[in-house]
């Protein structure tokens, strides 16, 4: 598949691979929510691999949203896109699977002086408990969340978690290298689950300088290709 990116702004990363292939276990169905969508490529990577999905895309800023109907349109995949703010925008339905990417840097990280990267990255766009709140309003009974987040604030989303009556029922953590610390945390959460959590084998990207096995095999898998454009 390919996916238009633009030159200046927020551009996906490996992370949204790794939840890309992370949500994919969980074999989504039903309504599926896209949150922070950006170009689209998590929402359509799922949809490319369950067609019977209904996919909705939403994102903030109206440039994403630009992007994600280029790439629906340029692969073929339908979806429906909306232009709003996650923690405040009613939906006129609830979702089986809500998916999402969201910002996650804090508050003491250097910010980038571009606008559009601010809001993609920086957690006060949309605040972890705001996120916990809004995915606990739109969920259906038993409905999933999947994410991705820093692996260093692993309390501060327990505590949103508990908060909002979602419950983490799967954690696998990404490291860079064997030894180094986790930097990423990939998490399927339930609303209404009363499951105990299952800590998943760790995923490691790198082997020395080249990447594992396991991180090649998600992107063959994936098989996505960048377009830049202005």
């Amino acid at each position: 598949m390919d996916f238009y990116q633009y030159k200046d702004g927020y551009r996906y990363t490996s992370d949204v691979m790794f939840l890309y292939d992370f949500a994919r276990g969980f074999r989504p169905r039903g309504d599926l929510l896209d949150v922070g969508c950006g170009c689209g490529i998590l929402g359509l990577l799922l949809k490319r691999d369950f067609p019977s999905i209904n996919l909705t895309m939403i994102d903030i800023q109206k440039e994403h949203i630009f992007l994600a109907e280029k790439n629906k349109n340029l692969n073929a995949l339908g979806a429906e896109t909306v232009l709003g703010d996650f923690a405040e925008y009613k939906f006129n339905k609830k979702f089986d699977f809500i998916v999402s990417n969201p910002p996650f840097y804090h508050e003491g990280t250097k910010k980038s002086e571009h606008e559009r990267l601010k809001i993609s990255r920086y957690a006060n766009s949309l605040p972890l408990s705001a996120l916990f709140w809004a995915v606990s309003k739109n969920l259906k009974q038993k409905g999933s969340f999947i994410f991705c987040y820093d692996a260093r604030q692993i309390e501060d989303i327990f505590a949103a978690c508990k908060a909002a009556k979602v419950k983490i029922c799967d954690i696998c953590f990404v490291y860079p290298k064997e030894d180094r610390e986790a930097l990423l945390a990939l998490i399927h959460a339930k609303k209404d689950s009363k499951s105990h959590a299952k800590i998943h084998a760790p995923l490691f990207v790198f082997d020395k300088d080249n990447y594992t096995k396991k991180a090649k095999d998600i992107f063959v898998a994936a098989e996505s290709r960048s377009i830049d454009c202005e």
